[in-house]
């Protein structure tokens, strides 16, 4: 888990940023600590929408600089480029293979499969810029070569067709998260939209088999993923894991009510099993409205930090996934 481990400077990071006098000069002292510290992101849906825009066709896709290349610059679901990449000084990136919940029961196994070669064939496209890795040693090495550390997350629960096989199988090409379930429940566990009012809950948090699923991820070294779940799924997750969790894409609960984001008795027992919260960059999660600032963002992760802890904190903003 020393992934996590890496993800946890964040914390630390800013503390050491405020204390810098003024605007220019905060600037100046992140860009110096990032040059040393690999900032990793934990959530980006880049990979979907080359889905949805290319149909997963790479030849004519120019990763470099979309900010002049139709439907891309005129999509506002579009955020993300080599360039800005770059510019964010984001060092490690996790590129999520989603699986939508209309797949569940149907294909949802193949479209997991499809959206991890795609990460996998945009990497090998631009290896002089970004290179996959499955360890917090390949982030570190990856930094060192000023290289994107590219890693893989499954989005959604339902790409394992409930068969422990085929979770060993997304490991076995890369995977090192897997999100418990998308907003849509599971055999085996609840997702956000159960907490929510007039919602009833289908199995309460974790059945049996998603506490074997979670063991197993353990065994793998793959990350449990509790973005997304209800809070007794998260509750229960933590109590089964014996490794630490991550939310991947989430926010506190406690400065916007979105079933999405972590309560502070949820952020109380994540900071005793050592995992982390990846703050969202989305409105409906930071300011529960349809805008948001960068000190409604800074805000959140205060309240984690008071909360959980400097360690328990981190950064997953959702680039692509996102329209606001």
């Amino acid at each position: 888990m020393r992934m996590v481990v890496g993800v946890m400077v964040l914390g630390q990071l800013l503390t050491r940023i405020l204390l810098a006098a003024h605007a220019g000069d905060r600037l100046a002292a992140a860009r110096r600590i990032l040059k040393d510290v690999p900032l990793i992101d934990g959530h980006n849906d880049l990979p979907w929408n080359i889905r949805k825009f290319l149909k997963n066709q790479l030849r004519e896709f120019r990763f470099d600089d979309l900010s002049d290349i139709h439907p891309w610059s005129r999509s506002a679901w579009s955020h993300t480029d080599l360039k800005r990449l770059r510019q964010g000084m984001v060092a490690a990136q996790f590129w999520s293979a989603y699986v939508p919940c209309s797949s569940q029961h149907l294909d949802s196994v193949q479209l997991a499969l499809e959206q991890i070669d795609l990460i996998r064939r945009l990497v090998n496209k631009h290896a002089d810029s970004m290179v996959l890795v499955t360890t917090a040693e390949g982030i570190e090495r990856a930094h060192k070569e000023a290289r994107l550390a590219s890693l893989i997350g499954v989005e959604g629960g339902h790409a394992v067709g409930a068969s422990l096989a085929v979770l060993r199988m997304l490991y076995e090409l890369g995977a090192r998260y897997l999100t418990l379930t998308h907003t849509c429940n599971t055999p085996w566990a609840d997702c956000s939209t159960a907490d929510e009012p007039g919602q009833v809950p289908q199995i309460g948090g974790l059945s049996n088999f998603g506490k074997s699923v979670v063991l197993e991820m353990n065994r793998l070294g793959m990350m449990v993923d509790l973005s997304h779940v209800s809070v007794p799924t998260m509750l229960a997750a933590m109590t089964t894991s014996r490794a630490p969790v991550i939310f991947s894409h989430s926010s506190a609960h406690a400065l916007c009510n979105s079933s999405r984001n972590v309560p502070d008795h949820a952020l109380r027992l994540l900071a005793q099993t050592g995992g982390i919260v990846m703050v969202s960059f989305y409105p409906h999660f930071i300011s529960c409205g349809e805008k948001s600032t960068l000190e409604d963002v800074a805000a959140h992760i205060n309240h984690v930090r008071k909360i959980a802890g400097v360690d328990h904190v981190g950064i997953g903003a959702g680039y692509d996934g996102i329209n606001l």
